[in-house]
């Protein structure tokens, strides 16, 4: 039977740019949000949100010159991608074949020239005739924009640079489901190479939504915190006075392989994806069920495939943690649980969960590896993250959120959360490995 291991890992985040010391501030129930500097966010309703810092992409590459003008999400992909191809030494493994290793990504959208293209759209209005003056319009784009930053548009951009830094030549696939999309991609190459296509697949995550655009949409939905204070307060799941997610960026990596082929090169597992669960809403766009069928039905799924009977009443439940999406929203933090007692049932209560959006706000696309990440590092180190912030409880919400404080435990096998607007569920289970 084949199985599938994790050989290397990466990220790139706003609490840091290396595996360890993002481990060693969240378990010290460290915040990475803060007053956003990256534009003028002065006028806007949320002035805050998880910010990458203190990186240069140019560090994480053979050639800079090759990549030309990478947008910020490529920037962080091929940042977590390096990390995550050292660690598990392929780089120096001179027989690996390149055409039968592949990426998969839940990559989001490169960043939006808003300033160029609200001069364009102005400049080139015409009052008299209430339209756009196509002949303008394209007079001053030819002017403003840059002809690299309008394809790093793309999300598939983020695939074509790690593609290219690694000659990577097998399967090739990006996803965009929202925030389930990072979660999504490596459960996808997980069956990529369950059924054969592929010896290796590179998969994760990497998005921003940190600039003007982004943070106005977010604001009009009314999704995103603004809390009048300070700002590492702002996100804080599972508490009574929650009032939306903080806008975080950055990506996550990982290798995966099949077991035959690491162990053959020599390599060393870091953990085993023993499960993987996917499911719609098939409700609204920007709401979950209020049944929470969808996200039920992602981690039943999940469960099923990894062999694992969550539902048996016991004090030594078989999944030991639970990395939960938990947004900080009303209607996801409550629903959330829901779902949880639904594929937990009694032994819900059992299973400690919590949410490094509390810590770093919210990746969007990259959100669902970077928590996947967090899952293998509490199996190497027996350390629970908290969610911090849950000063004020929700009664209605009555689940062991690991509040504000890192726990030691024996954890041997982790479930991961991912669900995005338009309704898609995405969970995976990953176990530590045992030959």
């Amino acid at each position: 039977m084949t199985r599938v291991v994790v050989t290397g890992m990466g990220w790139i985040t706003p609490l840091g740019n290396d595996l360890d010391t993002v481990w060693k501030r969240m378990c010290n129930s460290e915040s990475a949000i803060a007053t956003i500097d990256r534009f003028d966010a002065s006028s806007f309703p949320t002035k805050f949100a998880g910010q990458v810092r203190d990186f240069d992409w140019k560090q994480y590459v053979q050639d800079a010159s090759i990549h030309h003008k990478p947008a910020m999400n490529s920037q962080f992909a091929l940042g977590a991608a390096k990390q995550a191809w050292e660690q598990s030494g392929l780089g120096s493994y001179q027989e690996l074949d390149h055409e039968r290793t592949g990426i998969y990504l839940g990559a989001g959208e490169g960043v939006l020239d808003f300033s160029a293209h609200s001069m364009i759209d102005t400049h080139s209005w015409d009052v008299e005739d209430g339209k756009v003056d196509a002949v303008a319009w394209a007079k001053f784009a030819t002017e403003q924009l840059d002809e690299w930053g309008e394809v790093e548009q793309e999300p598939n951009m983020p695939l074509w640079h790690l593609a290219r830094e690694y000659n990577l030549r097998g399967p090739a696939f990006n996803c965009l489901t929202a925030c389930a999309a990072s979660t999504q991609a490596i459960g996808e190459a997980t069956s990529v190479l369950l059924r054969g296509d592929a010896d290796v697949m590179l998969a994760g995550g990497t998005h921003t939504m940190l600039h003007a655009l982004g943070i106005t949409g977010f604001n009009r939905l009314t999704a995103l915190s603004t809390f009048d204070g300070d700002p590492k307060k702002a996100s804080k799941p599972f508490s009574r006075d929650r009032g939306g997610f903080v806008m975080g960026e950055g990506s996550g990596m990982l290798v995966l392989e099949t077991l035959e082929h690491a162990l053959k090169r020599g390599a060393t597992p870091l953990a085993e994806i023993v499960g993987f669960g996917s499911s719609a809403d098939a409700y609204r766009i920007t709401d979950l069920h209020p049944e929470g069928r969808g996200p039920s039905a992602a981690m039943n799924n999940a469960l099923s495939q990894a062999g694992i009977d969550a539902k048996t009443k016991t004090n030594d439940p078989p999944v030991q943690y639970i990395s939960a999406h938990g947004t900080s929203t009303q209607e996801n933090d409550s629903i959330e649980t829901m779902a949880i007692k639904l594929a937990f049932g009694e032994n819900a209560p059992n299973v400690p969960i919590s949410s490094i959006k509390s810590m770093m706000g919210h990746l969007i696309a990259a959100a669902g590896s970077v928590e996947l990440i967090t899952c293998i590092m509490s199996i190497q180190t027996n350390m629970l993250v908290p969610t911090i912030n849950l000063d004020n409880p929700d009664p209605a919400l009555d689940l062991d959120y690991i509040p504000n404080t890192a726990r030691e435990a024996d954890v041997a096998c982790c479930l991961s959360n991912s669900f995005g607007f338009g309704g898609q569920n995405n969970t995976l289970v990953v176990k530590r490995f045992y030959p």
